[in-house]
């Protein structure tokens, strides 16, 4: 019998999947859901949400769960189709051996992140045409928003992240992610309480050194210091003064003007120069 603590766990990340599916219009009636399951506490939790949402939600929807077996070295293969068949889930296991790609490719000690993923969303993408899916639900959560957020600031100049729905470049999937309201200390502890058979990654899993993991550490350091600031971070990006930032294509700083000013564009150009 679950304790009282787990019950409410459960519910709070079940309500706020809930709102972000709502918020953000992601599954619509009659919609078949690819779900993404890598064997981390992440995407067991993501399912378990969309299949408690299932039953009670005012749409239909289908679910299919589909792992992807990248051939790492000690992958127990029997695993996730053991623990989906007592789900009485659809799923299926795709075989491909991107784990040799990437190590023939990237030089040891080097970052595998960027071709693993790059290799692994294309064969997703295939395999949710192929299986008449048209949305891929992936389970990222704020946390992940969040450090994306500073990775993007810290070496790429820009301000974003990844967003909660997006259309794929070539216009053939949508993808969702309805756990981005979900803290990732919360989904660990529902994974813990859960039991989720996990099935740690011999590749990005193993790369203590990466940038996100540094990004990772400074917010929990942050998280530490004040309780709720990685939370108000993630607000923010819902809270945005496009008048109050420096990007003239989001906001008009050249019409903008006082009433009792007489200075035209063209003579602030001549003080400039």
């Amino acid at each position: 019998m679950h304790s009282q603590r787990f019950t409410k766990l459960q519910k709070q990340l079940r309500r706020q999947t809930g709102k972000a599916i709502a918020d953000y219009h992601m599954i619509d009636d009659g919609d078949r859901i690819m779900v993404c399951l890598s064997g981390g506490k992440d995407s067991y939790t993501l399912l378990d949400m969309l299949m408690l949402l299932q039953p009670v939600a005012p749409i239909n929807f289908e679910l299919i769960a589909v792992n992807l077996d990248q051939k790492q070295p000690g992958f127990p293969e029997h695993v996730l189709p053991n623990y989906l068949d007592e789900l009485n889930v659809e799923y299926q296991v795709i075989e491909k051996d991107t784990y040799s790609i990437v190590k023939e490719k990237i030089a040891p000690g080097k970052t595998t992140c960027s071709l693993c993923s790059r290799l692994r969303r294309g064969i997703l993408y295939n395999t949710a045409e192929e299986l008449g899916a048209n949305k891929i639900a992936l389970g990222h959560h704020m946390d992940d928003l969040v450090e994306t957020m500073f990775m993007n600031m810290f070496h790429g100049s820009r301000l974003k992240t990844m967003p909660p729905k997006l259309v794929s470049d070539d216009k053939r999937n949508v993808v969702i992610r309805p756990l981005v309201y979900c803290r990732e200390k919360d989904i660990a502890n529902y994974s813990e309480r859960k039991e989720f058979p996990i099935i740690p990654c011999n590749l990005c899993g193993s790369q203590p050194n990466l940038e996100r993991v540094r990004i990772k550490n400074m917010l929990s350091e942050w998280d530490k210091q004040a309780p709720d600031r990685v939370g108000n971070i993630f607000r923010s990006m819902k809270n945005i003064s496009s008048s109050h930032l420096l990007d003239t294509s989001l906001f008009d700083f050249d019409s903008m003007e006082s009433e009792s000013s007489n200075i035209t564009h063209e003579e602030t150009l001549v003080y400039n120069t």
